[in-house]
């Protein structure tokens, strides 16, 4: 026979040892999915480096050593106005060069930054679905969707603080703690500074809250139904007045008016309260569509409010709030391939996400938030329009993804995740997961692991180290491609163009002609477009800006024109890039 008090002890014990049971469980998850997404995060982190880290280090050491100036320094272009969109990222990422160990440093400091991007995109995941396998694996699809983007550029740091802005507005309509509303105030002023160009973006991560607490307050109002009680009562009022001052033939008239305006007046609140009870009903259970309304996002707008002046703590003036509509105003974006419209049957893994979500919703018992379709169609029309909101797509349009597929397992299979955690959390379970982790990493790594930093088949490396060996590099008037330009700045040879595409725009070098309505400046871009697509005749442009040399690809269209022309001369040729000298330019060599 069992003691009472015993047995009281034990079922006290046991009910607090399954919450405790989940607790552990719950963590040991959360390390074992920490440790995978970090490790395969980074092994997506591009090891050769882009054009833009390559201007990025050399205006970081010149901002390091001479200050903002708001003069371009690295094209033969005479001052040319920059106003340096990056500053800080740029700073930081020449300290790295310089103190941590050149390109090695600045890949290593990288692959931290994707690390973090997976993790963070990890515990963001979580607490939006509350399902910690579902954030596991979409998490994981994020990352593989968006390692194209995974690049030592701005954007990687843009894109762990935007994905901590939705963390921290997630938990501040939670709980609106002043940590969180801090955090939501600085998350801005760190990207004007680092990457200014998207600071408008930042903004865009709030009004799918506020659109849908604005619709909910506009139904919760009832204004339809309040605007016609006002024209009943005026009508009712109006009809008593005239009563009062009526001949006796009207009286009747006028009552049996009034007495209808009265009987439509209860009518009209009739159905408003069957109409209110039918539509709280709807609310508690709706069909698909979830409209929910806390009163937190009034607390949330007064610090997007705050968070919309936090663009003038930033040395480079206005650009936080005018880089995009003056890009958007100017041809780059008709040019540049990352900026170009979205073909998404190029883009199959992302079509068939987009497809498998839209069924899930409409084949399901599923049921969608308003914000989440204000996110969902409002990042598949960013990136529709440009293919470098893909990314974008990729890792908000992915929290809309693990929401839906949290809330299908929580009605079709409720149990199955957390069965599958606790199993994963288990001896067996986590060496399976890892192993599998380590086998995908291997697999992705070791095509890149003796991948260069600098690609010499995109970079005129050799070409370069003669340029600067043979030529009074200092003093020629250059000619390149957009593309290696950044390259060449490294290499301290002034540049004719390079990535930073706004630099050479009237937008962004001339003054607004308001009489004209554009702005007036050096087209420089357009020139270089025309020029290398041989939309107009090279020696036309290259005699007004004083080219004394052209470093081109061998089978680009403009060496197919000078190779054939007497008044070019071939001075070095390799087999990725050949140097040309326009004229005689003796006076040039060393």
């Amino acid at each position: 026979m069992e003691i009472p008090a015993l047995k009281k002890l034990k079922e006290t014990t046991t009910k607090e040892k399954k919450p405790k049971d989940k607790k552990v469980i719950s963590i040991a998850f959360d390390i074992l999915v920490i440790f995978c997404v970090a490790l395969l995060s980074a092994t997506f982190m591009q090891k050769t480096f882009q054009n833009d880290t390559f201007y990025t280090i050399k205006i970081g050491q010149l901002l390091r050593t001479s200050g903002l100036d708001y003069i371009d320094h690295f094209s033969w272009h005479e001052s040319l106005p920059y106003m340096y969109p990056h500053w800080l990222y740029d700073i930081a990422t020449s300290l790295v060069y310089d103190f941590m160990g050149g390109f090695a440093g600045v890949y290593i400091v990288n692959i931290v930054l994707s690390s973090i991007l997976g993790i963070v995109t990890y515990i963001t995941s979580k607490k939006i679905t509350k399902n910690q396998l579902i954030s596991f694996l979409v998490t994981l699809g994020q990352m593989y969707l968006v390692k194209d983007y995974l690049a030592a550029r701005a954007q990687l740091v843009t894109f762990i603080l935007f994905v901590l802005g939705v963390l921290f507005i997630e938990k501040y309509l939670e709980k609106p703690k002043l940590r969180y509303a801090l955090m939501l105030i600085l998350i801005p002023i760190i990207i004007a500074n680092v990457h200014s160009a998207v600071f408008p973006f930042y903004f865009v991560l709030f009004l799918p809250y506020i659109g849908e607490y604005a619709i909910r307050v506009l139904l919760d109002a009832h204004l339809p139904h309040k605007i016609y009680q006002v024209y009943i009562k005026t009508c009712i009022r109006h009809t008593s007045k005239k009563l009062k001052n009526v001949n006796e033939n009207k009286i009747k008239q006028y009552q049996k008016k009034l007495a209808k305006l009265n009987k439509e007046l209860e009518k009209s609140n009739t159905d408003f309260e069957k109409a209110t009870i039918k539509q709280n009903s709807t609310r508690n259970k709706p069909y698909k569509l979830i409209l929910e309304r806390n009163d937190n996002i009034l607390k949330l707008i007064i610090i997007m409010i705050i968070c919309l002046f936090t663009g003038l703590l930033t040395p480079i003036k206005d650009m936080p709030y005018t880089y995009t509509i003056k890009i958007m105003q100017g041809n780059t974006t008709k040019s540049i391939n990352e900026h170009l419209p979205l073909t998404l049957i190029d883009y199959k893994p992302i079509l068939a996400v987009l497809t498998l979500t839209i069924a899930v919703v409409a084949f399901s018992k599923v049921k969608i938030r308003l914000r989440d379709l204000f996110f969902f169609c409002g990042l598949t029309l960013l990136a529709l329009m440009t293919r470098r909101q893909i990314s974008m797509l990729v890792l908000f349009g992915g929290f809309v993804f693990a929401r839906i597929a949290a809330d299908f397992f929580e009605i079709y299979d409720k149990d199955s995740s957390e069965e599958f955690v606790e199993y994963l959390t288990s001896i067996s379970g986590q060496f399976l997961t890892i192993a599998i982790i380590l086998l995908v990493c291997f697999a992705n790594y070791k095509n890149k692991i003796n991948n260069p930093y600098i690609n010499e088949n995109a970079y005129p490396v050799e070409a370069s180290k003669w340029i600067k060996e043979n030529l009074d590099y200092k003093n020629i008037r250059l000619y390149n491609d957009y593309n290696y330009g950044s390259y060449l700045l490294f290499e301290d040879i002034p540049v004719f163009i390079d990535s930073r595409c706004d630099l050479y725009t009237p937008e962004f070098n001339g003054e607004y002609n308001k009489e004209k309505h554009k702005y007036e400046g050096k087209d420089i871009f357009t020139d270089f477009m025309n020029i290398s697509t041989i939309g107009t005749y090279y020696e036309t442009k290259f005699e007004e800006y004083g080219i004394t040399h052209v470093i081109t690809k061998p089978n680009s269209k403009i060496r197919m024109l000078i190779s054939r022309d007497e008044k070019y001369k071939e001075l070095y040729s390799d087999k990725n890039f050949v140097v040309y000298a326009r004229g005689d330019q003796e006076e040039f060599e060393k």
